[in-house]
């Protein structure tokens, strides 16, 4: 199973390095930001699974971020934790409503940090996994069957072809680079080269069409919208 990468933004860098240290004991890759406009650079770059977000940082602070995390069509799907030393009710309420999934207050033990943000990933997973139909543009892909029709005809696509399909069209606009699919798609106990993701791109495309995914050049790919 791939490992999980929670991206943490957070300008005290004695609590990044701990945060890190017990992701890291627990299995996740992780990502460290220390400003908002940083965070939310990364988080572009490596389409983390979860954000960590201060609030109270230079540049752009944690509520701005969440704002703009939410409007990006490329972020908007990754869940977010506000973890900051504001613990009155105003903030967290205005962080829930600019579309955080959850608010915790400074401090809090690593134990308990981690337990909620496993808790925020699982809703996460089970609401991903609860989509098994795909209805994009002109075809529908059946994830319980493994079949994508396309103007009412049935495609057969080998597992990882349709597995690496149904990831893409899942986050629909949101650009996705070949490591991250290699991750998510084949496993990072798995080693496969990056071409490997070029060559199933490719045999999609010759099966459905070159028009529903886009080669963003030096990045990776995206689902068109």
């Amino acid at each position: 199973m791939a490992k999980q990468t929670i991206l943490v933004v957070d300008d005290e860098k004695d609590l990044l390095d701990l945060i890190e240290y017990n992701l890291r004991k627990e299995g996740f890759n992780v990502l460290k930001a220390e400003n908002g406009e940083e965070g939310i650079a990364m988080a572009k770059e490596h389409s983390p699974d979860l954000v960590l977000l201060d609030i109270m940082m230079p540049k752009m602070d944690g509520l701005q971020a969440v704002e703009v995390m939410r409007k990006d069509a490329e972020l908007k799907r990754i869940p977010i934790i506000l973890l900051t030393a504001r613990s009155d009710e105003k903030t967290e309420v205005e962080g829930l409503n600019k579309g955080s999934d959850d608010y915790i207050t400074k401090p809090i033990s690593t134990t308990k940090l981690i337990s909620r943000i496993k808790a925020v990933l699982r809703r996460f997973d089970e609401k991903e996994e609860a989509t098994n139909i795909l209805e994009v543009h002109n075809i529908t892909i059946d994830r319980d069957r493994y079949i994508v029709y396309k103007d009412g005809e049935e495609f057969h696509l080998p597992r990882k072809e349709f597995e690496l399909l149904f990831f893409l069209a899942s986050r629909k606009g949101k650009v996705l680079d070949r490591q991250t699919l290699l991750n998510k798609v084949w496993g990072d106990n798995i080693y496969v080269v990056d071409r490997t993701v070029d060559v199933h791109v490719r045999k999609i495309r010759e099966k459905l069409g070159d028009h529903y995914i886009e080669t963003v050049k030096g990045v990776g790919y995206r689902f068109k919208e």
